[in-house]
């Protein structure tokens, strides 16, 4: 009796598909579609101007360095401002198709405002600016051509200027990124800008992960390992006043801090051994005077001075730590970074 052989099926090994996959030709000219994410505070006089700006980018065009891009979508999220930027992001909505109007349930802040408006991005980038007109949404061409030719995952704007802000909060700004820099040893952290362009994916992933508390830009840096910077020009700022005040701009610097790892833990614990050495030499200089100089040692002075000086460095200690216990127990207990609702959340003054 003959038996007749069985048909079998061969799959593709990954060799073949990947053979067959490098067969397929990738697009010589691109089009690289941009999200645009704009945090809104007190946009109700700045916002018309920035979208008449943002409009002809909406077109497909070149950028300086010949690659294709559009910005696809112009996400406003709105922050809970104290101005009728509600009734003007209803406005920019009902006149051009291209803006998304993002309703958060109240005020989060800059920072969970502008990951709420990457969370919804479709975009191959994702790009943020201020609404303040402070940048100018020309230069996301000149972000986009640094982020492809050098394969980069972040790209900054880097301001050839300085900001158009008083002389002291400049140099309060310049100090704030210096010391972060230096004490978190980390150089690109003291080289953030609100002026971005994140990769499409790396955007939504923090967006879907980053809890409450963690810095924007920390995050960024958590996952992303290229990172470069653009030069960029900047603007003076439009007529609108500052939401930032010198309190807030400090609570974002200590924000900054408690973020980016522990190191401030560690210093703590080098103060702590600092603290104990000058202990011991105050202690081997009075005794020294004592038995060689036959000084008699008061006590009431120096006492006062070591009691003050350890007790102020235990209170910064203990500070720090509950600051980072406040971060760990927001994290843990599920506090939302910010809640998304469907329609404008409006002063309790206005219907």
């Amino acid at each position: 009796m003959s038996s007749r052989p069985v048909p079998t099926t061969t799959l593709p090994s990954h060799r073949d598909v990947r053979s067959e996959t490098a067969d397929i030709p990738l697009p010589a000219d691109p089009l690289y579609r941009v999200s645009l994410v704009i945090p809104v505070y007190r946009g109700a006089r700045t916002l018309p101007t920035l979208m008449a700006e943002i409009e002809p980018l909406t077109v497909e065009r070149r950028t300086p360095e010949g690659l294709r891009f559009v910005i696809c979508e112009v996400l406003l999220v709105h922050d809970c401002g104290p101005d009728e930027s509600d009734r003007t992001i209803e406005a920019q909505a009902e006149t051009f198709a291209f803006v998304r109007p993002v309703w958060l349930s109240r005020n989060y802040g800059q920072h969970a405002a502008t990951l709420a408006g990457m969370a919804s991005a479709v975009g191959d980038w994702v790009a943020t600016i201020d609404e303040d007109g402070q940048q100018d949404p020309v230069d996301i061409a000149t972000l986009l051509d640094h982020g492809v030719r050098g394969r980069l995952q972040l790209v900054y704007a880097r301001p050839v200027n300085p900001p158009p802000h008083g002389a002291m909060r400049n140099a309060f700004s310049r100090t704030a990124k210096a010391i972060t820099s230096r004490v978190l040893a980390n150089d690109q952290i003291g080289r953030f800008n609100s002026f971005r362009l994140v990769d499409g994916e790396i955007a939504r992933t923090l967006a879907a992960y980053c809890g409450n508390g963690v810095y924007l830009d920390v995050g960024l840096f958590w996952i992303t390992g290229r990172i470069g910077h653009a030069p960029i020009r900047l603007r003076n700022e439009m007529d609108r006043p500052s939401g930032y005040s010198y309190f807030r701009l400090l609570g974002h610097f200590w924000n900054l801090v408690l973020t980016t790892g522990t190191r401030p833990l560690r210093l703590i614990t080098l103060l702590g051994m600092s603290s104990m050495a000058l202990a011991v030499a105050i202690g081997l200089y009075a005794m020294y005077g004592h038995f060689t100089g036959r000084i008699p040692v008061q006590g009431w002075a120096s006492l006062l001075i070591v009691v003050a000086f350890f007790s102020g460095s235990i209170l910064m200690a203990l500070g720090v730590i509950a600051e980072y216990l406040a971060v760990t127990m927001g994290i843990v207990m599920g506090k939302p970074l910010y809640v998304v609702s469907t329609r404008p959340t409006r002063p309790a003054h206005r219907p």
